[in-house]
């Protein structure tokens, strides 16, 4: 039995041996592939770390050098409207080498400002004062074949254009890249500006874009023309983005490279969380998992409330803008889009200027902005302002402004609360209107009630000043001669004047009146030589010239003739009035002038009418904008003695024969007033 034992104990012992064996690998087997597992786990999120931050890194750069280009083009444009403002209307062609000159200090990129006629031939040239002069002038001939390019191209489009860049060397060794800009101006002629490509990256990309990067402009095929910024340090990686900027004319690539260190294994604080969440994701799936149920319901929640809040900003009239602390637009509503015209990326767009802000008022937009930023408190009656729709137009708005205070007691922007008030402004304005019409009409009654009694307590004075200048007539006889006759002579005067200002009168109560006038054909000749002795007689006080210009074989003109000569005498008077003042010594000329018309205000008439034109210009110092608006307004005048009704009466007058009243500028100077009469048949 021993010897039984002693054999199978060997066998049992040899398979318990083997069976803990077996679990023992089993075990490490098991071990070893968690290990694997995790190790690959690890590898794979510090790959994946590294491949992210790349990525960041690109991404960057590439933002970066999209802004760059932004920069670029948006600096190109604006000195292409610098150098287009130097011949805006109205400037002054011999002081253009003062303005280029100004140009140039503000402007390093530049290195030459040219003015060119239509043939490419230099009229004026000025360089810039920051270094020695590199384009030699001997080479700045009409044969410049990049300026002819570019002018070209210039003229092709109708707007700037650019050269291909060029190589210019500089005495001394070296040289610079060099690229020309033509500019056409509406007067003929053009505007050449030369780049330095260098001081173009200098001036126009932003100082933070060259720390740590080299910037270059290089042509499409990858020439590199110029670069400009830091060079690369051993042991980094090489990061490139190249984006292309179209120019009228030509083509240049922008390109931005970055160095980078490379990765460690544990290239930032992101690897680290993630591996230490990736051991500890086990232990919180079942606090993730509860933690996620009580998140999806508060979503919910906050989810219906925002939808509520976004329900009531939708369906109210006010517009609401909310700006940060740096003064960026952060939000809008409907109503404000729908205000000023723009769309919600528009307006929170990364601009340094609102796109609603008047260019007129926007630096005093930009005080009150910096105002708001530096902590000032807004008034809370709200103040008055002006903006700006997307199709140029102009409205008043009321402003409401409160500090944006975040759950933390902390303000975060400026909440604003605008309304326009346009329509309420105009309601105010006609009512404004109405009152001044209801007040004019008061007043012209007045007036018609004085006229009358005027006309009525006239009468007899004139008619008795005309019976006694006819029976002196009659005492001194048909042959009085010598002083006799000079007397005789002055008394006709006096009687013909005398039952002149009866005509008037009467013409003037019949007017007040509203009786129909008898109209009657009249020579321009006759009614020009009814108002020259009076016209002489102040126009010899005043020291004005009087010139009289009729076209040859005129028609009559079918007319009142006392209210006509009434409306020459008033504008001839009005006229001399003008160049009464000590500028106009020696340049007092007033002009009458009477010629064929196929137009009546401007518009040609197609009923086959003709119509005659009399014209009264001075050369005085003309109407200001201010004064036209209300020129021909009752009771609106510009001296202290008048009374503001002649040239409402006068416009009166002609659009009651038919015709129109108009002014324009006079050239050089002074005014035009014109009318026109209905020629008779």
């Amino acid at each position: 039995m021993s010897d039984a034992l002693l054999t199978v104990a060997p066998q049992r012992w040899a398979l318990l041996a083997y069976a803990r064996l077996r679990s023992l690998w089993q075990r490490w087997f098991l071990w070893l592939l968690l290990a694997v597992l995790v190790s690959v786990l690890l590898v794979t999120v510090v790959w994946l770390a590294g491949r992210h931050e790349v990525e960041q890194v690109q991404a960057a750069l590439d933002r970066d050098t999209s802004d760059a280009v932004s920069d670029l083009r948006s600096g190109f444009q604006r000195n292409a409207q610098s150098l287009r403002a130097t011949q805006a209307p109205g400037a002054d062609a011999s002081k253009w080498s003062e303005v280029a000159a100004t140009l140039l200090r503000e402007h390093r990129e530049w290195l030459r400002l040219e003015w060119r006629d239509a043939a490419l031939r230099p009229l004026q040239a000025v360089n810039t004062p920051y270094r020695m002069r590199v384009l030699d002038e001997d080479t700045r001939g009409q044969e410049q074949s990049d300026v002819t390019l570019a002018c070209a191209a210039a003229r092709k489009l109708g707007a700037p254009a650019y050269s291909p860049s060029h190589y210019v060397p500089i005495a001394g060794g070296g040289g610079i890249e060099v690229m020309e800009l033509c500019v056409p101006i509406d007067a003929g002629g053009y505007l050449v500006a030369s780049y330095s490509l260098r001081d173009a990256l200098i001036e126009l990309v932003g100082p933070t874009l060259t720390r740590g990067q080299e910037v270059a402009f290089t042509e499409a095929d990858g020439t590199r023309l110029v670069a400009l910024g830091s060079s690369r340090r051993t042991g980094t990686r090489v990061f490139t983005s190249q984006q292309l900027i179209d120019l009228p004319g030509t083509a240049l690539m922008l390109r931005v490279d970055g160095w980078r260190a490379a990765p460690d294994l544990f290239p930032n604080m992101l690897t680290a969380l993630v591996t230490a969440i990736s051991i500890a994701l086990v232990s919180v799936l079942v606090l993730l998992a509860r933690d996620t149920r009580r998140r999806l319901r508060a979503e919910r929640d906050l989810a219906d409330a925002l939808a509520f809040r976004k329900a009531m900003e939708d369906s109210v009239i006010t517009g609401l803008r909310a700006r940060d602390l740096q003064g960026r637009i952060t939000y809008v509503n409907p109503a404000f889009c729908e205000m000023v015209g723009f769309s919600p990326e528009e307006l929170m767009a990364d601009n340094a200027e609102a796109p609603y802000w008047p260019t007129e008022l926007a630096h005093e937009y930009q005080q009150r902005q910096a105002r708001r930023l530096a902590g000032g408190m807004p008034p809370r009656e709200g103040f008055e302002s002006v903006f700006m729709r997307k199709d140029g137009t102009r409205f008043p708005v009321l402003i409401f402004e409160a500090p944006l205070i975040n759950a933390h007691k902390v303000q975060t922007g400026w909440m604003s609360a605008f309304i326009d008030v346009s329509e309420q402004r105009r309601i105010e304005e006609l009512s404004r209107a109405s009152q001044e019409r209801l007040q004019a009409s008061a007043r012209l009654a007045t007036v018609g009630e004085m006229a009358s009694l005027l006309s009525h307590e006239l009468t007899q004075p004139l008619a008795a000043i005309a019976s006694y200048a006819s029976g002196s007539l009659n005492l001194l006889g048909p042959e009085a001669k010598g002083d006799q006759g000079e007397v005789a002579m002055a008394v006709k005067r006096i009687a013909e004047q005398a039952d002149r200002a009866g005509q008037v009168i009467r013409s003037v109560h019949d007017f007040v009146r509203r009786r129909d006038r008898t109209r009657e054909a009249v020579a321009p000749q006759a009614l020009i030589d009814a108002v020259l002795p009076l016209v002489r007689l102040q126009a010899r006080k005043l020291g004005v010239i009087i010139e009289v210009v009729l076209e040859d074989r005129l028609p009559a003109a079918m007319c009142d003739r006392t209210l006509v000569e009434q409306v020459l005498l008033n504008l001839a008077r009005n006229a001399m009035q003008a160049m009464d003042s000590p500028d106009n010594v020696g340049s007092r000329v007033l002009r009458l002038r009477v010629a064929r018309a196929t137009a009546v205000g401007g518009a040609v008439q197609e009923d086959g009418r003709r119509w005659i034109e009399f014209s009264v210009a001075d050369l005085g110092s003309g109407i200001d904008a201010d004064v036209a608006e209300r020129l021909f307004t009752p009771f609106f005048t510009t001296r202290a003695d008048g009374m503001g009704l002649g040239l409402s009466l006068c416009r009166t007058v002609v659009e009651q024969h038919g015709g129109a009243l108009v002014y324009e500028p006079n050239k050089p100077r002074g005014t035009v007033f014109r009318f026109t009469l209905p020629a008779a048949a």
